[in-house]
């Protein structure tokens, strides 16, 4: 969501954050890479050339970590959604989330708005489907 708004260089990072947090719990999921793959092209045709990077999961939570707030919740925003978006529950994937929600100081306020607004989308996308299949 919004994804489109960061830098081409953030945009990177991103990836390379999601594919983290995508293989905290062991090799990707099908429905994992294709999550991967819609947020890829939500960001637009210069992220389809992306090369992963030889930065650390430590060195990518750094980056993110000195950008400013609004990046740091866009960021933390779609990781969460991903995360959520395969319907499995991963004490890995949830622990790297701490990690990167302590990292990037987000409050848990702040934290349950985010929250709040990614299970608001699942729940429009579930009424959507409803609504168009009777």
């Amino acid at each position: 969501m919004l994804l489109s708004l960061l830098s081409k260089e953030e945009k990177s990072h991103f990836l390379d954050l999601l594919n983290e947090l995508i293989s905290a719990d062991g090799k990707p999921t099908e429905t994992e890479l294709s999550i991967k793959n819609r947020l890829k092209y939500e960001m637009g045709d210069e992220i389809l050339k992306y090369k992963k990077s030889n930065l650390s999961k430590e060195k990518l939570i750094e980056y993110f970590a000195q950008k400013s707030y609004p990046t740091r919740h866009l960021v933390y925003l779609n990781l969460v959604s991903a995360s959520l978006n395969d319907d499995w529950y991963s004490v890995e994937e949830h622990l790297l989330l701490e990690q990167i929600q302590e990292a990037l100081q987000i409050s848990e306020k702040k934290r349950n708005e985010l929250y709040k607004l990614v299970y608001s989308e699942r729940d429009l996308r579930e009424k959507v489907k409803r609504v168009i299949s009777e």
